[in-house]
């Protein structure tokens, strides 16, 4: 009995109440993929629309979309995104409408021609329904296209992606920033439930005890006392879930530290996720009273919902 005394002393000792919960800092650094910008601009030539679409993916994937006279553009394109987004999928949709042609700027020269030839056909076949004014202008070369200057066009698409990149950016900041604050409240909480769990621990123990001395006086001459003291100083080792709470403590403020980093840290969120999550399952396959078990299933629940938000995260 004394022995099993002693390694009770032992175990209480060792679950101390925690630190209280940290304060949480203010984060100004971390990115979302998801995001949307568009940007319209009028050029002398007509008028150029950027969309920009990111989501959510394991790499960097840029998914450009543009008007065959500009494609030659694309490694410029990619080269502008991925000096601003390393992670994530990128569809950039580039659409140019050529201003409108005034009448004036008809090749009158193609149109007699035309009308010449229209006449001839007439003869051959008059049956055939005459040339309406529609079809005319409709007649490759009718009509004067608008002569582009294709350094200054290609200019003009590079400065209005960069301000649609600047909008993007500044969405997945915005979005970033309130992933990291409610990440933030669900490692407060997961702290609060921890250091509840700290302060109950020595009363489990306590309860535990007692119920295992009543039973340990009920088998007294059933087995082998000594035999019986060191199966049970050996299970109450194992069920010691110290280690497992300092584990989630050390994790919690990793997961502080990488919010705080001027870098992408989507990855390393993923992997500190899978590491509480499975401090967690441990707390509850230790767990030797009901309010453990409990609090085991909330951390998990806290921790899920942690991961789905930096799923969303650079």
């Amino acid at each position: 009995m004394c022995a099993i005394r002693d390694a009770f002393q032992q175990i209480s000792i060792a679950f101390n109440i925690g630190q209280p919960p940290l304060q949480a800092l203010k984060h100004e650094m971390t990115l979302s993929m998801t995001a949307f910008a568009r940007r319209e601009r009028s050029t002398p030539w007509g008028d150029l629309t950027w969309e920009l679409r990111s989501i959510n993916h394991r790499y960097l994937e840029i998914s450009p979309r543009l008007p065959e006279d500009i494609r030659r553009l694309e490694p410029r394109i990619r080269e502008l995104l991925s000096g601003q987004i390393s992670r994530g999928r990128v569809d950039c949709n580039l659409r140019f409408q050529p201003k409108d042609t005034e009448l004036a700027d008809v090749d009158e020269e193609v149109v007699r021609r035309l009308i010449g030839l229209a006449g001839k056909m007439a003869d051959m076949a008059p049956a055939l329904q005459p040339l309406r004014i529609i079809d005319v202008l409709h007649w490759p070369g009718v009509i004067k296209a608008t002569e582009i200057d294709p350094e200054g066009l290609e200019q003009e698409v590079l400065d209005s992606l960069r301000q649609a990149l600047e909008e993007l950016m500044g969405h997945r900041r915005r979005e970033g920033n309130r992933l990291s604050e409610i990440i933030l409240e669900r490692l407060a909480e997961a702290e609060t439930l921890i250091s509840k769990v700290r302060e109950i621990l020595p009363v489990v123990v306590e309860a535990y005890r007692k119920r295992l001395e009543q039973r340990l006086g009920e088998l007294r001459n059933e087995v082998d006392p000594t035999r019986l003291e060191q199966e049970l100083v050996l299970f109450l080792h194992k069920s010691d879930v110290q280690e497992e709470l300092d584990r989630l403590m050390l994790h919690i403020d990793e997961v502080r530290r990488a919010l705080d980093e001027p870098k992408p840290v989507g990855r390393r969120l993923d992997f500190l996720m899978q590491e509480l999550h499975r401090e967690a399952n441990t707390l509850g396959s230790k767990s030797i009273d009901a309010g453990l078990s409990a609090a085991s299933v909330d951390l998990k629940v806290m921790i899920e919902q942690m991961r789905e938000q930096t799923q969303n995260i650079e």
